[in-house]
């Protein structure tokens, strides 16, 4: 229906969470609205939501009698952001990672302690994620869930999210298992078939597993099961030490690179391999705050833009970093730039035009990630007809959201995930004036971690659980300095004039 053929509107201003009845209209007022679709800001605008799905934009909008009103006046409303990889059952171990390596990384959850996670432990952690992700204006979510090592840890996994008013892909993993086994089998298929129905889009399944190089491709197994169930596929490529160029070459021998596939990280190819991403249009999910501090290699998106590779945004893993797209969007921005200025300075040259834009990067944390998750006609941008997941990003009480010139640019350097007011996700208010509703089970989630991290820390033990934490030092070999500054070692360092 089209918005000019209602009365002159007559909405009831929202006073609090109570307005939001399910089914109601809602206005979003006086807004500046990134609609994505074009890069101009609509100024002043407004955005009308009929039941789960946009039905207007433009100013002054006429709605149906009894729509909720929003004051978006002085905020940015642009679509929700989508997250196209993150292991969210970790999240239940939040922050215990934050000095590690990749390779500590690993050693922790596949050697060691990866098989302690019960399905509850799975089931906690992905509630808290899925909380902390709609807190943070991320309507739609890829759980890389490499810790589903029986059906009842799939069930669990499934189960949280469907517990959280998200949009979520659950992409199915077992890193304690070989994917040719698991994705062949009659528990997975049985599973699949259980949980997962034909035409939805609040949650949804994809393969997730790596390609390690075996010459023997063992990998096709998982590819076909894909193929068979008409699946998307999600894996680890370009990480340093552990996928490789190799990977690549196989998938691509073997048939199975297409536009269904998104590789995330890519941080260590070569040119040949971005070249056969690009000819198969498949697409790259960076975690560039990942990739900065764990060692996959650099955030790729130079390599990305130069080759025409779709490209989303991710953040990986709470046991590092948080579900917060807007360190996303800033780490990958100045990443981005700062490749492009210590090459320049290798040739004795000066950047003087930044190839790397502000609403470039908003694009990838929203249309980027529905194109990576196959839901590019569902979410991603303000449009008619599409899924009403929008986020108002507006705080009265910062003076970092006043004044918005560039609406692209105060999205990813100025704003945070506190100055998101409103999210909403398939039509329904899931967050309002900074505050999660009673929908969000957060409560609920902090009370099952509470018991994750007691049974980690009991199972693991003191010692282990502060290696942990605190992983050991690496011998750091000072440089003899040839200048001596002996008047600074000690006494009276104030500047006195000459006699």
């Amino acid at each position: 229906m089209n918005s000019a053929s209602y009365n002159r509107p007559s909405p009831s201003a929202v006073t609090g969470p109570h307005d939001f009845v399910p089914g109601r209209p809602v206005v979003f007022r006086h807004a500046t609205v990134l609609t994505m679709d074009t890069q101009d800001a609509i100024e002043n605008g407004d955005v009308l939501v009929i039941g789960d799905s946009v039905e207007a934009i433009g100013h002054d909008l006429a709605v149906p009698e009894g729509t909720a009103e929003i004051d978006a006046a002085g905020g940015i409303l642009m679509p929700g952001m989508i997250d196209s990889h993150r292991h969210m059952y970790q999240t239940a171990l939040r922050g215990i990672g934050a000095d590690w390596t990749l390779s500590q990384y690993f050693v922790f959850c596949y050697l060691n302690w990866g098989k302690l996670f019960r399905p509850q432990d799975i089931y906690a952690g992905n509630v808290l994620a899925a909380v902390e992700a709609l807190d943070a204006g991320v309507t739609t979510t890829l759980d890389w869930s490499h810790g589903l090592q029986t059906p009842e840890h799939a069930d669990a996994a499934v189960d949280a999210l469907q517990a959280t008013p998200g949009r979520f892909v659950l992409g199915y993993g077992n890193l304690l298992s070989a994917p040719w086994d698991w994705a062949s089998s009659r528990d997975f298929r049985a599973f699949a078939a259980r949980r997962f129905t034909a035409g939805g889009d609040m949650l949804s399944l994809q393969l997730a597993f790596d390609v390690t190089a075996d010459p023997a491709f063992p990998e096709r197994k998982a590819f076909e099961a894909a193929r068979d169930l008409g699946l998307r596929v999600t894996t680890h490529a370009g990480v340093w030490g552990a996928t490789n160029d190799d990977s690549i070459r196989l998938m691509w021998e073997h048939g199975f690179m297409t536009r269904e596939v998104t590789y995330v990280h890519a941080a260590s190819l070569s040119q040949d391999s971005y070249h056969r991403i690009a000819a198969t249009g498949g697409s790259v999910s960076v975690s560039s705050e990942s990739e900065l501090n764990a060692g996959q290699g650099y955030p790729p998106t130079q390599h990305l833009r130069k080759h025409g590779i779709p490209v989303s945004l991710s953040m990986d893993s709470s046991m590092w970093w948080s579900a917060d797209l807007f360190s996303a969007m800033r780490s990958t921005l100045s990443a981005d730039r700062a490749r492009e200025h210590l090459q320049a300075h290798g040739r004795d040259e000066t950047v003087v035009h930044n190839h790397l834009r502000a609403a470039d990067v908003v694009r990838w944390a929203t249309l980027g990630g529905a194109h990576a998750l196959g839901l590019s006609s569902v979410v991603g941008s303000i449009t008619p007809g599409k899924k009403a997941d929008l986020v108002l990003i507006k705080n009265d009480r910062s003076p970092a959201m006043y004044p918005i010139i560039h609406p692209y640019g105060h999205v990813v350097f100025q704003a945070g995930r506190g100055d998101v007011h409103t999210v909403m996700v398939n039509g329904r208010i899931v967050k309002y004036d900074h505050a999660l509703l009673d929908s969000v089970p957060l409560n609920a989630a902090r009370e099952a971690v509470a018991q994750t991290v007691e049974h980690f820390r009991t199972s693991m033990g003191d010692k282990e659980w502060k290696a942990a934490r605190e992983p050991e030092l690496p011998h750091t070999e000072r440089i003899s300095n040839p200048y001596t500054y002996t008047a600074w070692e000690g006494g009276d360092h104030r500047h006195k004039p000459e006699a």
